[in-house]
């Protein structure tokens, strides 16, 4: 055939792709790679195979060739088929032998002659070194070799950073810590035109800094580049930035503002996943769960086969207060997801709500032994620890929570409240005041119990009104600080202003055994004081 028919066929094969015409694609490639036996052609043909989710045959067809261990794309697309199959240890040999260190450098131990059959295309490519190492990370993980296939994430996003695959892996796995994760990024190189990207994914990892820097990240991105005339390029409406600043909301606690911009976007797109994981934890934090069954069954019938779909049917059981059903959930999504971090801290904190600790803790350790890089299993063993008194260690797993993130003040708060019960009342108070600092952003009701807990430590040194006062400016229905006001000013001989704020306290909760009795004494002390004052 003359070589212009040839490429028309060729063009019929792209167009069949284009148009999801896998079994066309299929029938025109391997006419084409017939005529030919050209191996660009061939990868063709076992393209059109792969698409069409013939993995088998595809994988055949370019073990057969000569070409497969001297060519890169050859050996990857090879690979792939053995993803696809399952057969993890195959893919890895199929790969070839690599050694990769903890900073992700690696060398390939086989020379490859690399070709590149797309010689004609202007678009730009994905190094493909970066995609092996990538493909790598996932068989490692798949092997539950964590620690290796964490090394090969950061290779393929170290590689190239638009292998966007790895640096999602890395974050949604938790992988690294908050400290590493900046390490990493910063290691990266960016070209010139990918300073947006560099900027974008400073978002998608911990956000732990000060208010004003993380609130800077977002406005660079939703900036208007006016710079072409006929076209305005920003990232003010796109879902995922925005899906990240409701994560930056949830993370500090303002979650009436997280769950109003999750609605909006799940209105906008209604089956974006990490918009929707945010919502659902953000309508658990509001105790909204009319909204979460609804949720709940949304997901289940459109995504049966994932675990975010029985997560969010757990939390739901857990906000109406049934644990054993919760728990059940919880577990369903674990086992369809082994990777899914929520879905064991859910399943730990479910029996930690029934007071049950040892099966909670086996849930916080299996996600701490899952997710290095997140924090929060090891803060749960110690608040679990601290629950049963055994302050010496919920204090180092409180440390070891602040090892791998530093910036966390609800970690701080925990060590405040250890060294108080530990009677250190000026390390408590030294932890309180660390926890203050570390706030991202102006004080918000969630932190009003720290704020309460500096306060009761401030009593015992005799400076805690301040605090107190400081309490009820972010939240008047709360019993402790009025209880404490009350205690304080009882101490101190105030019995006016004690009996006013036990009155306060109990008209939030008239049942509170301690404000009844105290506000009985503080009672008698005023008339005695009174008596006494007349003698």
């Amino acid at each position: 055939m003359m070589e212009e028919h040839i490429e028309k066929l060729r063009g019929v094969v792209r167009d069949c792709v284009s148009k999801h015409l896998y079994s066309s694609a299929i029938f025109f490639a391997d006419k084409v790679a017939a005529f030919t036996s050209d191996p660009a052609d061939i990868y063709m043909q076992a393209q059109a195979l792969f698409l069409g989710r013939h993995y088998r045959r595809a994988f055949h067809l370019l073990n057969a060739s000569q070409i497969v261990l001297r060519d890169l794309r050859f050996r990857y697309l090879a690979a792939k088929c053995l993803e696809e199959l399952k057969e993890w240890d195959q893919c890895l040999l199929m790969l070839g032998e690599a050694k990769v260190d903890e900073h992700g450098n690696f060398s390939d131990t086989k020379d490859s002659n690399v070709m590149y059959l797309d010689k004609d295309s202007e678009d730009r490519e994905i190094n493909i070194s970066s995609a092996i190492c990538f493909l790598r990370g996932k068989a490692y993980e798949a092997l539950e070799n964590r620690s290796q296939a964490r090394q090969w994430y950061k290779a393929a996003i170290r590689a190239d950073p638009l292998c966007y695959e790895a640096i999602e892996c890395l974050i949604e796995n938790h992988m690294l810590t908050c400290e590493e994760e900046k390490s990493l990024l910063s290691s990266l190189q960016f070209a010139q035109e990918d300073g947006w990207l560099s900027s974008f994914y400073s978002c998608l990892i911990k956000k732990y800094d000060k208010a004003s820097i993380v609130e800077e990240k977002f406005n660079e991105l939703e900036k208007e580049d006016t710079s072409n005339q006929s076209l305005t390029c920003t990232l003010k409406n796109n879902t995922d930035l925005l899906a990240c600043k409701a994560e930056y909301y949830h993370q500090c606690g303002e979650y009436q503002k997280c769950f109003e911009l999750t609605s909006v976007l799940l209105e906008k797109d209604p089956f974006h996943l990490k918009s929707t994981m945010v919502h659902i934890a953000a309508a658990m934090e509001l105790g909204h769960s009319n909204e979460l069954y609804l949720m709940a069954c949304n997901l289940v019938k459109d995504y049966p086969q994932k675990a975010i779909s029985w997560f969010a049917v757990g939390c739901y059981y857990y906000c109406i207060k049934k644990y054993d059903q919760s728990r059940r959930y919880f577990s369903k999504a674990t086992s369809l997801e082994g990777t899914f971090a929520p879905g064991w801290i859910g399943y730990g904190n479910a029996y930690a709500a029934k007071e049950e600790g040892d099966q909670a803790m086996s849930g916080y350790r299996t996600a701490a032994r899952l997710f290095p890089g997140c924090h929060l299993p090891t803060l749960y063993i110690g608040m679990e620890y601290m629950r049963t008194h055994s302050f010496k260690l919920a204090d180092q797993f409180f440390m070891q929570a602040k090892a791998i993130c530093p910036s966390d003040p609800l970690v701080y708060n925990e060590l405040g409240v250890v060294a108080y019960h530990m009677k250190e009342y000026k390390k408590a108070e030294w932890w309180f005041k660390k926890t203050l600092a570390h706030i991202p952003s102006p004080l918000s009701e969630m932190w009003e119990s720290t704020v309460v807990n500096l306060a009761h430590t401030l009593r015992k040194l005799n400076e805690a009104i301040t605090y107190y006062e400081k309490a009820l400016a972010l939240s008047t229905r709360s019993l402790s600080t009025y209880a404490g006001l009350a205690y304080t000013y009882h101490l101190r001989g105030n019995y006016t202003d004690a009996i006013t704020y036990y009155h306060k306290a109990l008209w939030i909760n008239p049942d509170d055994q301690f404000c009844t009795e105290m506000l009985t004494v503080a009672l008698v002390d005023e008339s005695r004081q009174g008596i006494e004052s007349e003698i």
